[in-house]
């Protein structure tokens, strides 16, 4: 499924969703609640009778059926949302469906309106994911021809980075904060919109452009505010910066 094409609106596409659960009332109420919402819902007592050739994105699966082997399930549904649907907990009705591959799971009795806040959870994580990976194929397509290399050891904040090629000093941003793991963000400073403070996390790197442009009492209030911050700093026009490192 392209989950980017589904955005919080439940009327925006139909999920193809399978039920596996031998409470038929169960299974039934959660089914007319989805069918509501307009996705389409299948209904199994057991996994012997799954036998459809579906490419599910939602699997609702009740580990309390007796003698069932879940692990050709979740094995079978691997690029599926599986959801757990449990009387108790223990090894076999939760640790072991995660450890496989489930991604939650719900002690009975639950509310269907929680069971449906999970469903859309997961749905918008799986979204992000999509994203994330479009966003960095692309990154890695848009900078594979440019080189950079640089000893990630010794890199000392804030760090100046001068390069005739915007491209270049971008890319080297966006490999550094890939390469240890860090949250990129990013902030563009000019004369009419300076921040007052600067908040980078231990776990983040802040990625300012534009310090060219700006006059110097405002690149004095910048040298403040990055101060033992871990913070790259565009300076494509090679102004000199005393006192700080520059790559």
């Amino acid at each position: 499924m392209e989950w980017v094409h589904y955005i919080n609106n439940h009327n925006e596409i139909r999920l193809n969703i399978l039920i596996i659960e031998n409470e038929i009332y169960l299974a039934q109420s959660i089914s007319a609640r989805l069918l509501e919402l307009e996705h389409n819902c299948d209904i199994c007592i057991s996994i012997d009778e799954d036998n459809k050739d579906i490419d599910y994105d939602i699997v609702l699966l009740s580990t309390n059926i007796n003698g069932q082997d879940f692990s050709s399930v979740i094995k079978k549904y691997e690029n599926a949302i599986i959801l757990l649907m449990v009387s108790y907990v223990s090894n076999h009705t939760v640790s072991m469906p995660l450890d496989l591959g489930a991604m939650d799971y719900l002690i009975k009795p639950f509310m269907i309106d929680d069971l449906i806040k999970k469903i859309d959870h997961y749905v918008d994580y799986k979204i992000q994911k999509q994203k994330l990976d479009t966003y960095e194929k692309y990154l890695s397509s848009t900078f594979q021809k440019t080189k950079i290399t640089f000893e990630t050891d010794e890199t000392e904040f804030p760090l100046f980075v001068f390069s005739n090629s915007q491209k270049d000093s971008d890319n080297f941003a966006f490999k550094y904060a890939f390469k240890n793991k860090l949250l990129l963000d990013f902030l563009i400073v000019s004369d009419k919109k300076m921040p007052q403070s600067l908040d980078v996390q231990e776990n983040s790197l802040m990625y300012i452009k534009g310090f060219e442009s700006l006059k110097d009492e405002n690149k004095n209030l910048l040298f403040e505010l990055i101060k033992d911050k871990n913070v790259i700093i565009q300076n494509n026009k090679g102004i000199e910066i005393t006192g700080y490192k520059t790559y």
